[in-house]
């Protein structure tokens, strides 16, 4: 489906201005000191990224690469580039549309992301989810059962057909985050490693 021309502007002036982001300090996120906190003030986290590396698996095809994650508000601007075979992939969002940018500068709006990059790539991701399970909470938008380490942070998570493990944290707005984190569904298996974090004022 070609996007309408009004659509695509508001979503690129929208994700336009995640870019800020990265020109202000980063600051350190507010003391958390079991789940209730985390979900608290992790909830409320607006304006981040994070730098890393994404091994997407599916049947017997999959691919590594990196993959960079910045969020400002509703709106979110994920890439993922290296030895892919179709070169770097642009997805953003705004909270109301989703919007996959190609190799080739093409731009595409997605009604069901998750079906439409399988379609395309044979290989799908998560991604309207992906922003919470990246922060160690669940998507406050659909129904979810938790598992909490000894540290009361997110261990195991069911939600939207999909399994989330996190199996390392690491030092990251002067907290703990996750560092390694896996999600499957009946045919797909992700794995993100998280090299860095940064959190930014409003």
């Amino acid at each position: 489906m070609r996007p309408e021309r009004g659509s695509l502007a508001a979503i690129v002036a929208v994700l336009a201005l995640a870019g800020c982001a990265a020109t202000r300090d980063a600051v350190d996120l507010p003391p958390i000191a079991g789940w209730g906190d985390r979900t608290a003030v992790l909830g409320q986290v607006r304006d981040w990224k994070f730098k890393g590396r994404i091994a997407v698996r599916t049947g017997d095809d999959g691919f590594n690469a990196k993959f960079d994650w910045q969020q400002r508000g509703a709106a979110f601007d994920a890439r993922v580039s290296g030895p892919l075979g179709i070169g770097t992939l642009r997805i953003e969002g705004d909270g109301r549309s989703i919007l996959l940018t190609d190799r080739d500068g093409v731009a595409t709006e997605l009604e069901d992301a998750e079906f439409e990059l399988r379609w395309r790539y044979g290989w799908t991701i998560p991604v309207e989810s992906l922003r919470y399970w990246a922060l160690g909470i669940p998507d406050p938008g659909s129904p979810a059962v938790t598992e909490l380490d000894d540290e009361g942070r997110l261990a195991h998570l069911e939600q939207s057909g999909w399994t989330v493990r996190i199996s390392r944290y690491g030092e990251g707005g002067g907290q703990p985050m996750p560092r390694s984190l896996t999600a499957t569904n009946a045919d797909t298996r992700v794995r993100m490693v998280i090299d860095r974090w940064l959190f930014f004022d409003r």
